[in-house]
This record gives structure tokens, sequence and C-alpha cells, in this order.
């Protein structure tokens, strides 16, 4: 089995006494005594996905007010002023600089023998168990730490008992932040584990509501910054947080051109609303003709539902060994960004997924459960022909098999 990459993150040193890690310690960080996030100034607000009202900057994520009062949740996102350059920036971002630990420009992996297996001209593996602490998370973690630090918050707080998890805790240690996590009773001790050393603490809920319940009264004090939803109905993780994903598009496309389909493991959708967002901006800017369609993949049936009449704000329960992935909810964010695309949610089972990574595993590569099933969600769409033969697809790879639960999997 491939070594965690998350197991294997190294800082200079761990904090010698994690519990008394927090702002101004002679423990933290180097990195975090120096950087200073600067604000996009073309940054005007936070602006609603449905109807478009444009509201400040703050901390706290509780969607569109507007919206709220018709019966509609719905989540924010960045919204920025347009560049008067002859040569606008096409992605923008809240801050430049940002806070980093070095995530992005992750492998892109052709795939040429599982191109011809599941009969596609092209396939292509986005891989973003390279990250520092190796999932996509990193990403959204690394504009989050930025929004506390120049917000002048001193505590990340979040629901996950996963890569999100996992994430936090080294982004925070990093950068002088203290770290609560709101984990379910059956946390993996891989994940535990490194919470404990690097002085974040854990709070154990036996379900989704608790666990929210928790980080929406957190996120009500002064300081404390909810990286992930705390809301039920569910909106999605802070809005300028999940603008780190957009930097997907701009690396696919430097890596490999325009896809026609990307596949992405989905729960509540915040990654598959930031690839969106950043191909929309490379449309807007004139720099891709035209926007991949995007595939959702679920482990029951959840945006699926949606899409044949189901309530947005509906409960869709299930039980799956896709551990990332699962959950009840669904977001507008993932409704828009699979229906703006073209695309739509492909349900894929547990043993569909397992079948998939034995593929997988045989052509040299570790996936996380769920993220093997975005491979047999590609069987799927071949055979009812959603995906052409002809076509370029691009699976999101959202980390490796090390941590997972579910790994390594029952014989056959």
């Amino acid at each position: 089995m491939t070594p965690s990459p998350v197991l294997d993150f190294k800082f200079a040193a761990l904090p010698a006494d994690p519990s008394a890690h927090h702002p101004g310690n002679a423990t933290g960080s180097a990195l975090a005594r120096t950087f200073k996030p600067v604000r996009n100034p073309r940054l005007r607000g936070l602006q609603c996905l449905r109807c478009d009202a444009l509201y400040p900057v703050t901390l706290t994520h509780d969607g569109c007010p507007a919206c709220k009062r018709a019966g509609f949740h719905v989540a924010l996102r960045a919204s920025y002023l347009p560049e008067v350059t002859e040569r606008p920036d096409a992605i923008p971002m809240p801050y430049e600089p940002g806070f980093t630990l070095g995530e992005g420009h992750t492998p892109m992996q052709e795939m040429p023998e599982l191109a011809r297996h599941f009969d596609v001209a092209r396939l292509g593996l986005k891989d973003e168990s390279s990250n520092p602490t190796g999932s996509h998370k990193d990403r959204m973690t690394a504009v989050g730490v930025a929004q506390a630090l120049d917000f002048g918050a001193h505590t990340l707080v979040l629901a996950s008992s996963g890569n999100a998890a996992v994430s936090a805790a080294h982004y925070a240690w990093a950068a002088g932040l203290r770290c609560e996590v709101a984990t379910y009773e059956g946390m993996p001790a891989t994940y535990s584990r490194q919470l404990d050393a690097l002085g974040a603490r854990r709070y154990v809920f036996a379900d989704n509501a608790g666990r929210w319940a928790f980080v929406r009264e957190r996120s009500q004090y002064p300081g404390y910054f909810a990286l992930t939803n705390y809301r039920l109905p569910a909106l999605g993780s802070a809005p300028l947080a999940i603008e780190g994903y957009k930097t997907i598009a701009p690396e696919c496309v430097a890596d490999a051109g325009v896809p026609d389909h990307i596949v992405i493991p989905t729960a509540r959708g915040d990654l598959a609303w930031g690839i969106y967002a950043g191909f929309r901006d490379l449309l807007a800017a004139g720099r891709i003709a035209r926007l991949p369609r995007l595939w959702l993949v679920e482990p029951f049936p959840r945006l699926a539902r949606v899409f044949a009449g189901g309530a947005i704000n509906g409960s869709y329960p299930g039980h799956t060994a896709q551990f990332s992935t699962a959950g009840a909810t669904v977001t507008y964010l993932q409704w828009q960004a699979a229906s703006a695309t073209g695309g739509g949610a492909v349900v894929v089972s547990d043993d569909e997924a397992r079948a998939a990574r034995r593929l997988l595993t045989a052509a040299g590569v570790s996936a996380e459960l769920c993220a093997a099933g975005g491979l047999a969600a590609l069987r799927q769409l071949r055979e009812t022909n959603a995906i052409a033969a002809d076509a370029h697809v691009v699976l999101m790879l959202t980390a490796n098999a090390s941590s997972d639960p579910s790994w390594p999997d029952p014989p056959v």
C-alpha cells in the first residue's frame, strides 16, 4: 500500500504542547508570523447564486436572506468587479497572495489503457492526492485560512470526520490558528491521531445535526470562522474558501486542454461548484470556447432525486462505505454545477465503486472509494451514451486509498 501523504506531511516541528498552541505562541509557525493575506481589491462582496443580490463579505455564512424569505435556501459566491485591462486575470481569487503550503498544480495522469477499456478517446485522472495533506480539501482550506487571518479570527471550526478535518488541522497549525472539529463517533484512527498531534480539539457527535449545531453555535462568537457547512437545509462551505477549487479549471486546460466531461465525487458539491466556477470564469474571459459537462457521483440517490423532481432542501438518507461522500443533503451549489453545464448526477453503489477500484489498482492508481466511483460512473455514462466514444473525460481523484476506512477492499 502506498504510504499516506498525510502521515508523511512534515512541518519544521510539531507543537511541543498542542494544548498551548494558539496565535502568538512561540511554537507557532514562522510562516504565520510573517504572512499577511492581501485581499483582492476587485472583491466587492458575496452574491446570491439564484437572485444575484449582493452582500458584504463576513466570517459567517447564512446564505441569501432574500431567497430564504421566499422559501429557498441558497448559498452565496464571491463577486468581483470587472478588470479593465487588455488581458484580464481569467481566474480572480479572493487573496493576492493567499496563504499556501504548496497546494495545487496537481498532476494530470493520462490513462490510455483504461480509456480503451471504457471506449473513450481520452481519459485523464486529476490526482488531488498530491496536495500537501493528501486531498483536494487543501485548496479550500488554504483560502479559508487566508480569510481567517484577514478578518482576525483565532479559530477554525468545522464539521468533518475525514479529509477536511486533516487539512484544516494542518493548515491551522501552520497559520498559528486554533482548530476545532466536530466529528462522528467513529472517526478513523488515522485521522484522529493527526488531529491530536496538531493540537486540534475534537468534539464527538452521533449525527450531522449535532455536528452542525455545534459549528453554528461556535460561528456566532467573535474570532471563530466556520470553514464548512453548518446550516440545515445545507448551503455548502464558506463561499470564499470554495473559490480555492476554481484553480483546478486552468490546470486542467494547461495540462490536457478543455475536457468534454469531468466526473466528480460529491457530498454537498463544494468541489463541483468550484470547478464549474473556474471554467465559467475562463469562458467569460474568452480563454475557452465551451464548458465541460460536469457529472456528480453520489453513493445513493440524492441529487439524482432532485433532478427527478425532488426538493433541493429535502433529506435523502442512505448508507455507504464511500466515507467522503456520505450524507443526506443536497445543495443549490451542486444542482447549479450540474445543471448549468448540461451534466447530471450518477448513482454508484459501493460494490460498483469497489469493482472500479480494482481496475484502478491494477493500473497502478490508489483511490479512495468515492473517487474510484467516478470510474464506475463513466461506465454508466458510456452505456447510456451520455458520454460518447470520441469524448475526452477527466476523473477527479480526490484522495488515495491510504487513509480510507474502507480500504483494503474485501476479497472477491
